[in-house]
């Protein structure tokens, strides 16, 4: 068998070592015909630096390492462009110091290799005089591919005012681009978030967004004939299905795509986990979601207009931009309605909304092993049909929240707050479940699917006594359990009242369809 290429980002290592590889080069003859000035947005982990160390190994003219490719047959290797390379991608910029630093030292790398010598000390004058020596040198246009552009942004995300000193000082960099552009053949610029003032985006209006091109929705990750195809010797006897369930379901408008980080971490050990998301998920993220009191249910199908997939503001950021454009919402849908234009997002697989419904839990309870004996003696309980247990449960776990967090935080007074922490208790658990499910009555509040059990709950905010039963007679009276009853499962009905006031369960009713 060949080798996993689990963390190769250097095309001519994969290829010369041996390694699995999925032929993106159609893209790259595609590009390469189509425009000058690319830019792609892609969650962390997803294949762009493998991707930029593909056109950089094309455009230096190694055809060698393209045998049994498509690009060895579609490209004029009679031409060699000189590449500049640059990536943000290592370390932690905590200053606009360490970023020049850090931009001086690639310069410095870019000007050795060619045997050059600079004669301007600042570096953004060096960036432009970098491109013209070499076009001059070579008397070939300059390819010029960054990667990761906007890490030295998100890495602080969390200081505002350190987050834009860096943003500017990179829009200072960029704005080379433009003036340089009688010496480039080719500019492509990868990262996570389209940040809209950053002068790639404002001064470059030729520059094509590749983000949302259908066509270029698979120009990253491994799509479902690529796996079959590419690692068929290392999927005998494995759950295609399941595999997909879990790893699969990235869309960009276009065929929905494998995260190839996860999916090389199973090959290589068969087991379910979420290799993605246990990388890192940003803090940053989770407490924004916590502090908003984010009603997590809502991601299941959340309605978006195009602002979703475009620019946005160091000044204002939308927890929706940053949770599609992180990788933990996808799009499902795209609607046009006369001129408006609107996207149905959901999450993409299994891995990513167990994972951050999990990383929820944690953040509201701050005791992880707590947690998990809540989660296990959670999962004992439905997997034996005893919601009576569900209330013991539930209770103990409200009653752990400190008093604090709640003096910090009004979400006590909502009903869409209780109702997220079931749904993230169950969510954490892998489970088959579904906020606001559709019935031909109305919208259930929540609802969990094992394969013999199932469970329906309605949630009321209420400081009467009782309101429980109010939730039950409701779930009766609209028959939502007919959705349910199969023959096959037997169906619980809940109803469950909180106090704002004691930020506790008031009530709890449930009875056997």
């Amino acid at each position: 068998m060949k080798k996993l290429p689990i963390g190769i980002q250097t095309f001519e290592t994969l290829i010369r070592d041996g390694y699995y590889y999925a032929d993106k080069t159609p893209f790259i003859h595609e590009l390469a015909n189509s425009g000058v000035y690319y830019f792609l947005s892609r969650p962390r982990r997803f294949g762009k630096s493998l991707f930029l160390s593909t056109l950089r190994a094309a455009y230096e003219g190694k055809r060698e390492l393209f045998e049994g490719l498509f690009l060895a047959d579609h490209w004029d290797w009679s031409k060699r462009h000189p590449v500049v390379h640059l990536s943000f991608g290592l370390g932690v910029h905590r200053s606009v110091d360490e970023l020049r630093g850090n931009f001086a030292f690639m310069l410095d790398e870019h000007f050795r290799r060619a045997g050059l010598v600079s004669t301007y000390p600042e570096p953004t004058t060096r960036f432009a005089e970098l491109i013209r020596a070499l076009f001059e040198q070579s008397a070939q246009r300059v390819v010029l591919l960054v990667d990761e552009y906007d890490k030295p942004i998100l890495d602080n995300i969390e200081q505002p005012d350190l987050a834009a000193a860096l943003r500017d000082e990179l829009k200072s960099i960029y704005s080379v681009i433009k003036d340089s552009d009688s010496y480039l053949e080719l500019v492509f610029l990868t990262g996570v978030s389209k940040f809209s003032k950053v002068s790639l985006f404002s001064g470059l209006n030729n520059l094509e967004d590749l983000t949302l091109a259908p066509h270029a929705s698979a120009i990253c990750g491994y799509t479902q004939a690529e796996l079959e195809e590419v690692f068929a010797e290392r999927l005998v006897d494995v759950d295609l299905a399941r595999v997909k369930a879990w790893y699969d379901g990235y869309r960009w408008l276009g065929e929905s795509v494998y995260n190839p980080f996860d999916i090389l971490l199973f090959l290589k050990s068969k087991v379910f986990r979420s290799y993605w998301f246990e990388t890192g998920t940003p803090s940053f993220l989770v407490k924004a979601l916590r502090r908003q009191g984010y009603p997590m249910a809502r991601l299941e199908e959340l309605v978006v207009g195009e602002e979703i997939a475009s620019n946005f503001e160091l000044e204002d950021l939308s927890v929706e931009a940053l949770l599609f454009q992180a990788g933990y919402l996808t799009i499902e849908a795209e609607e046009q309605l006369g001129a408006f234009r609107r996207y149905r997002m959901g999450y993409p697989n299994l891995e990513v909304k167990a994972s951050l419904a999990n990383a929820m839990l944690t953040e509201l309870t701050q005791d992880r092993l707590a947690k998990t004996e809540t989660q296990s003696r959670l999962l004992d309980a439905l997997l034996h049909g005893e919601p009576a247990a569900l209330e013991a449960i539930f209770r103990a776990f409200f009653a752990s929240i400190p008093h604090d967090w709640y003096r910090k935080n009004e979400l006590a007074a909502y009903e869409a707050y209780y109702a997220s922490v079931f749904y993230c208790y169950f969510s954490a658990l892998g489970l088959d479940v579904r906020a606001e499910d559709s019935t031909s009555h109305g919208r259930i509040d929540l609802s969990v699917r094992l394969e013999k059990l199932a469970y329906v709950f309605e949630f009321k905010l209420s400081d009467e006594e009782g309101s429980g039963a109010i939730g039950l007679a409701q779930i009766k009276a609209k028959g939502y359990q007919q959705k349910f009853m199969d023959g096959v499962r037997r169906v619980f009905l809940v109803g469950v009242s909180f106090d704002k006031k004691s930020r506790n369960i008031t009530h709890f009713a449930f009875e056997q369809a």
